[in-house]
C-alpha cells in the first residue's frame, strides 16, 4: 500500500504517539549481543550502530551518553514524500529540542531527549492543529 506524499495531509494527520520506555544509541562490532532486540539498526563502517531499550542496554554492559524518548509519527508516510522531516525538524529546533529521525516502511520514527519528549509531542500536535 503507497504512503501519503501530500506535505499538509502528512503534517495534519501526523498523530505523534510516544512509545513507551526510555531508549539509547549504541554501537557494536557487527554482531547484536544475546538478549538484545533492537529497534533500529544502522550499518556504518564504524560500527553496528543500535537504537534498544535503556534497560538492556545497561544489562548487556553497552556503553551509550544520550537517552532518547520514542515518537512514531502515525501517518503512513510515503517514502519519496518531500518536506515532513524538514517541517518537523524546523517545528522542533524553534522549541530547542535536537532529533534524531529514522525512516520505517510505514512510518518516521523521532528520538528526541527523554525529558523532553512529552514536550516534542506536544509541540507536533500544535503543528497538526495548525496544519489541518
Amino acid at each position: 500500500m503507497a504512503g501519503e506524499s501530500d506535505l499538509q495531509t502528512l503534517l495534519s494527520g501526523m498523530r505523534p504517539e510516544l512509545n513507551p520506555g526510555r531508549y539509547v544509541f549504541t554501537t557494536v562490532d557487527g554482531v547484536v549481543p544475546p538478549d538484545i532486540t533492537p529497534v533500529v539498526t544502522v550499518a556504518e563502517p564504524e560500527g553496528l550502530t543500535l537504537v534498544v531499550r535503556e534497560e538492556d542496554a545497561d544489562a548487556a554492559g553497552l556503553e551509550y551518553d544520550y537517552v532518547a524518548g520514542w515518537i512514531t509519527l502515525r501517518v503512513h508516510s510515503a517514502l519519496e514524500a518531500v518536506g515532513l522531516t524538514a517541517a518537523v525538524a524546523v517545528e522542533l529546533a524553534g522549541a530547542g529540542l535536537s532529533c534524531n529521525v529514522v525512516a520505517g516502511f510505514h512510518h518516521d520514527h523521532l528520538f528526541v531527549p527523554y525529558e523532553r519528549a512529552g514536550q516534542a509531542v506536544s509541540v507536533l500536535e500544535d503543528l497538526a492543529r495548525r496544519s489541518a
